[in-house]
């Protein structure tokens, strides 16, 4: 799941604006049942008292309350079926409880009413349900209505019941206006304070609303974070008992994250020590399928805010919660290992070439007095001189193979810098023929396929190159069948794209070939299947070709025996 998913999700948490208008308005209409019931029967109560409140009679109020329930019951039908738009319904309830009033106020005496406070209801719900204009509005149609009332109270227009207050007859008109005047400008008084209480409430509803999203928005962020995170992480209470698991415990594990809270830690994990210390501890751990690797981990104790209250804290129920991540290290371990190993090559690589370079020096006095030794020697023919001589040969052939050698390792060792120049593959392929034809152990029967055309050039170093190409084929000559030898030398140009090739070289001989098993180890430094092999030739075969971006692999010959592909890429 991407951050735009489950930010949707966080919005889908948001209660709609409309909803909430219609939540309102509910609990508007409930109001309305409630406070007309209870003012009605306080009223009817205190009239009943013998003091001087002027109310209609019985059966005229209970059709009037029956009138409130019914039209209260059926706006709330229509608010529930979701019709219209609230905010239109919202005004005509709010013109409607408006009239309500009026009707009451007009029954009970307009001026002498005492129910005519009942009008800031509908005033501070207008400014509250529709912030801006609607309590403004209210106040207009209230003040409008409530003149009316007095209005047909001066011309006398009121219903008979009312002729049995003595105190209702005497009327002045100043005093309905004073009346008039003074509810019109609490009304407004009303409107204004419940819009500025209305603004007031959006701007904390929508900084609460942007809160929620943004609370909800990091949760989510957080439980993404927590699931997807690569490494492990388990929660533990102060019975170590596991009480969450991410999924990475899972991967790492094998062990379901759902299935380990409510287990002990070490009934599962029974090798994990929280005692140690240290910045890095590392045990091995058996997963659930029964493997065995190396993990690292670490534990802390789960810190709660400082400023928490101690209700909140005895709420946690959790006074030593541990957090516990872990790692898999067993490829960091195996990697960790073989440089470790490859520094020890290395170091013992650096002595070895010091050495092999000291032993040029005397190899070199012992090939060149042995060569005095044999010229001397050559004559006159006696058994002593061919004694002389066969020895002298042992020392010169033995002294020769091991300067090869010693070069061999130095070129491993030591790898020369790459100068790169544009030459030709078939000449260079020549010169190494020559060499390799003018040395006596060059067998005589060796036939060579050379299929290279003359035109194909390389960006490469022609030394290392010729190196290569001589390795290649005196690695292949002693393992064809002697006396039939056969090694076949063949090159193509390929063009990977518009302004890019590279030249394929194959040099395959009619020999054993190489078993499956030994393909990937025959370019590994000293492996050797020769008798008098040194195991360096391949190894710096594909050092110089790695050193020119290109690769080396090892496959069967259509002569029956091995085949070397070299890719070399093109500028």
């Amino acid at each position: 799941m991407d951050f735009k998913t489950f930010i949707a999700r966080a919005h889908q948490t948001e209660i709609s604006p409309d909803k909430l208008l219609r939540d309102q308005l509910l609990w508007m209409l409930l109001l309305r049942v409630i406070l007309y019931t209870m003012l009605l029967g306080i009223s009817a109560f205190l009239q009943s008292g013998q003091l001087e409140i002027i109310l209609p009679p019985y059966y005229w109020l209970l059709f009037f309350i029956c009138c409130v329930y019914l039209l209260t019951i059926g706006s709330a039908f229509f608010l529930l079926a979701g019709k219209g738009d609230p905010r239109h319904f919202a005004f005509i309830q709010n013109q409607l409880d408006i009239f309500l009033v009026t009707l009451l106020v007009y029954a009970t005496g307009s001026s002498h009413s005492t129910f005519s406070p009942l009008y800031f209801f509908p005033i501070i719900a207008g400014g509250l349900l529709l912030p801006g204009k609607g309590g403004l509005v209210a106040a207009a149609a209230a003040s409008l209505q409530y003149g009316l009332a007095l209005g047909l109270e001066q011309m006398r227009i009121y219903p008979a019941f009312l002729n049995r207050y003595e105190f209702f007859k005497e009327q002045n008109l100043f005093t309905s206006i004073n009346h008039f005047a003074v509810l019109g400008l609490t009304f407004f008084l009303a409107a204004i304070l419940s819009a500025i209480f209305a603004r007031r409430l959006l701007k904390t509803e929508a900084a609460l609303s942007d809160t929620v999203r943004s609370f909800d928005s990091l949760s989510l962020l957080y439980k993404q974070i927590f699931d997807d995170i690569a490494t492990g992480i388990i929660t533990i209470d102060d019975d170590n008992r596991i009480t969450s698991a991410n999924n990475a415990i899972g991967r790492i594990t094998g062990y379901s994250p759902t299935v380990l809270p409510g287990q002990l830690l070490f009934q599962v994990f029974p090798t994990l020590d929280l005692h140690k210390k240290g910045s890095r501890l590392a045990a091995s751990l058996v997963r659930q399928d029964g493997v065995e690797i190396r993990v690292g981990y670490s534990c802390a104790r789960l810190q709660f805010p400082t400023e928490s209250t101690a209700h909140e804290q005895e709420k946690h129920q959790c006074q030593n919660c541990k957090v516990l991540t872990i790692q898999d290290i067993s490829e960091i371990e195996r990697l960790e290992q073989q440089m470790r190993q490859a520094e020890k090559l290395a170091a013992i690589g650096r002595i070895s070439a010091g050495i092999a370079h000291d032993f040029r020096n005397p190899l070199t006095a012992i090939s060149g007095s042995a060569q005095i030794l044999a010229n001397e020697f050559s004559l006159p023919d006696s058994p002593e001189q061919r004694t002389n001589r066969a020895l002298i040969n042992i020392i010169l052939r033995e002294s020769n193979r091991l300067t090869r050698t010693i070069s061999d390792f130095l070129k491993f060792a030591k790898p020369e810098t790459t100068e790169r120049e544009w030459f030709s593959l078939k000449k260079c392929l020549d010169e190494v023929i020559q060499v390799s034809q003018a040395d006596p152990l060059w067998p005589a029967s060796c036939t060579l396929e050379i299929k290279i055309d003359p035109s194909y050039s390389l960006w490469a170093d022609q030394h290392q190159i010729f190196t290569v190409l001589n390795h290649l084929i005196q690695n292949a000559l002693p393992f064809c069948p002697q006396g039939a030898e056969r090694i076949k030398i063949e090159a193509e140009e390929l063009n990977i794209s518009d302004n890019q090739g590279k030249i394929i070289l194959r040099v395959g001989d009619n020999g054993t070939g190489i078993e499956e098993q030994y393909r990937e180890k025959i370019f590994e430094p000293f492996f050797t299947r020769r008798v008098d092999g040194t195991g360096l030739g391949l190894a710096i075969v594909k050092q110089i070709v790695m050193a020119h971006h290109g690769t080396i692999a090892v496959g069967s010959s259509d002569l029956g025996g091995a085949l070397f592909t070299v890719h070399l890429p093109l500028p």
